[in-house]
């Protein structure tokens, strides 16, 4: 016969074949396909008509047995109902991606986050971009709860288990008003993050850049008072710019009127920390993988004028 009139297997025969086979009845596969028993026996008569073969007979007690030519057909006709599932489930899994949420911690202010988002899109032209600005640990609860393609944070406030790449590694610094000089007080004034942040997650103690800070001052015999608190960065440096208090922050870039200061004027050295990159359990692609590429040259960039350590993957 001319392989070219061959008739074609309908992947709904097949499929109520293989239930029928499966149940041992025509009436129970046609309950889980719901259409009727005529219906059903209909599917069996037409796929006999293709195959040219009797592919059920009753046994004893009525039930439906697979002929030899149905045992044949069996196995086969599972892994074309599989792959037109297969086929079809990875068309219809998830609509094209047009946006990417991005979360991004105001930790790390020396980011050119402008430029990256310019890069991005003329890569992806087109393509929006939902930049989410928050602490880091108020941001995980998004990540968790599926709202967030990828996200940044800082190291310790990631999910246990959670997959994540080093993005950069550098150290805290001591931040000081250009025109004021709080960083000279005794005790010394603080704006950190509150001890009792909402967001900090239930497996830290405590505020890792807050506690690096206390502890550094403790392990030097510095007496400090902390002054204001406040989870927004901006707020701790509008403290600091009015020469009311030091903070912790990242290098290189900050707002016109704040400097680093060190050892050299006294404060103790600070530990280093990490940004991370973290993505959704199930990130939608391509387009989560793009912006992380682009993330990583940020972030590399932010290394070379911190002095500090890019990721080295």
């Amino acid at each position: 016969m001319d392989m070219g009139s061959l008739p074609g297997l309908d992947v709904d025969l097949l499929r109520s074949f293989a239930l029928i086979a499966e149940e041992g009845s025509f009436t129970r596969a046609a309950e889980r396909v719901g259409r009727t028993q005529s219906a059903i026996s209909l599917q069996v008569k037409r796929l006999e008509e293709i195959v040219g073969h009797r592919v059920f007979v009753r046994g004893k007690g009525g039930i439906v047995q697979l002929t030899p030519q149905g045992r044949n057909l069996l196995g086969r006709a599972k892994e074309l109902v599989s792959l037109n599932d297969d086929i079809v489930g990875s068309f219809r899994a998830q609509p094209a991606q047009t946006e990417v949420r991005l979360g991004l911690p105001e930790d790390y202010s020396g980011l050119d986050v402008p430029d990256m988002l310019a890069r991005f899109a003329k890569v992806c032209p087109g393509t929006v971009v939902e930049v989410f600005g928050a602490p880091s640990c108020a941001l995980v609860p998004l990540l968790k709860a599926g709202e967030l393609d990828l996200m940044v944070c800082e190291d310790g406030v990631e999910p246990r288990r959670w997959p994540f790449v080093e993005l950069w590694r550098g150290r805290l610094h001591w931040i000081t008003s250009e025109h004021h000089t709080a960083h000279l007080g005794d005790p010394l004034p603080l704006s950190l993050s509150p001890g009792n942040c909402p967001w900090r997650p239930a497996w830290l103690e405590e505020c890792q850049w807050r506690g690096a800070a206390l502890r550094a001052l403790e392990s030097a015999g510095r007496r400090y008072k902390i002054i204001s608190t406040s989870p927004n960065l901006a707020s701790q440096q509008a403290t600091v710019l009015a020469g009311l208090a030091v903070m912790v922050s990242t290098l290189p870039r900050l707002p016109a009127g704040l400097r680093a200061c060190g050892t050299a004027e006294g404060l103790p050295e600070l530990p280093e920390t990490r940004a991370l990159l973290l993505k959704a359990r199930e990130p939608r692609q391509p387009l989560t993988n793009l912006m992380a590429d682009h993330l990583a040259a940020t972030f590399a960039a932010f290394a070379s004028h911190d002095g500090a350590r890019p990721s080295s993957g």
